[in-house]
């Protein structure tokens, strides 16, 4: 997402080199992805169930595929 939009930025880091990251965004598995401290995926999912999750854990209410 953020290589499409300028409206998103992203950081990646190792959770195994920044220890108090890991703990404070309790990161069990990766890949973890945390949107505004707020919605949180964890593992690998399918873009069209990702991005539905992410918005929706943000505040911007859409449904999910199939529903």
């Amino acid at each position: 997402m953020a290589m499409e939009s300028e409206l998103v930025t992203a950081d990646m880091v190792d959770a195994a080199e920044f220890g108090e990251l890991s703990e404070r965004y309790q990161v069990y598995g990766v890949p973890l992805t945390v949107a505004n401290d707020k919605a949180r995926v964890e593992g690998g999912i399918p873009e069209p169930l990702f991005i539905p999750q992410i918005l929706n854990g943000i505040g911007l209410k859409i449904p999910m595929p199939g529903q």
